[in-house]
């Protein structure tokens, strides 16, 4: 995965929380001071966050972790990276660089996605009533764009940037619901225990839209894939450009 569960659940966090939320105060405060954080217990972080130690633990359960351990645990595993696409000292240079590889991760797409599952899920987004489109950081902003192009073809779908809120939508629905997921690496469920899971996750059909053909659990009933070079540059680029083109195809099929 590009993006490992501290950064999933903490930008989540601090992005669908109200700014000033005691939520959003402890995430933003453990953000900033990562360096402080590997030998810090929870007393000492209640503290320097101004709230009660139970504060701590209900933040750890309302951002999906299972508790405090689980939160040191991620806290000393930390492994940001940010890749650079060109090493040219050039400025214009680096903007072609950059440039030419977006435009080379879009004809990836177009030369190996499959219309036909493209045009199964658009069937499938006009058949079902309840509709729900996730996906976290980048392919979140992803799913918030597809939620606006649908709107405006005049179907309402739902979403929403917090991944525990997502998982709540997902474990609640039912054999009624249809759940599209953008996951540029396929990995949506693996920040999850699905042990505990799976029985929910079979009810609701869900289409998962990725960039790795890989082997997906049980439950995903379909998937769209794509080739991929599974890189931080191409990846909203790949997914909006499927994602537009799921727009325009519902577009074509709701005037037939």
């Amino acid at each position: 995965m590009i993006y490992g569960k501290l950064p999933v659940v903490f930008l989540s966090t601090i992005a669908s929380e109200k700014n000033g939320s005691t939520n959003c105060v402890i995430a933003t405060y453990i953000l900033e001071h990562l360096d402080e954080m590997q030998d810090i217990g929870i007393k000492e972080i209640a503290k320097k966050c101004n709230v009660a130690v139970s504060s701590i633990s209900r933040f750890c359960k309302e951002t999906g972790l299972r508790d405090f351990v689980e939160l040191k645990e991620l806290l000393a595993s930390i492994d940001f990276h940010f890749e650079e696409q060109s090493q040219s000292k050039s400025l214009h240079q680096r903007i072609e660089d950059y440039s030419d590889k977006i435009h080379d991760s879009i004809q990836m797409v177009k030369n190996t996605i499959d219309g036909h599952q493209l045009m199964k899920l658009c069937d499938d987004i006009k058949k079902y009533q309840r509709v729900g489109v996730f996906g976290l950081l980048k392919a979140g902003s992803v799913a918030i764009n597809l939620q606006g192009d649908l709107l405006m073809l005049g179907k309402q779908v739902y979403t929403h940037i917090s991944y525990t809120q997502q998982m709540q939508y997902i474990i609640t629905a039912d054999e009624n619901d249809l759940i599209i997921i953008f996951s540029y690496t396929g990995s949506y469920f693996d920040y999850q225990n699905l042990r505990a899971l799976k029985k929910k996750l079979i009810a609701p059909k869900i289409w998962m839209i990725s960039g790795d053909k890989k082997n997906y659990p049980s439950f995903v009933d379909e998937v769209i894939s794509f080739e991929s070079l599974q890189d931080q540059a191409s990846h909203p680029y790949q997914l909006q450009f499927v994602a537009s083109l799921i727009a325009q195809e519902y577009s074509k099929m709701c005037k037939q």
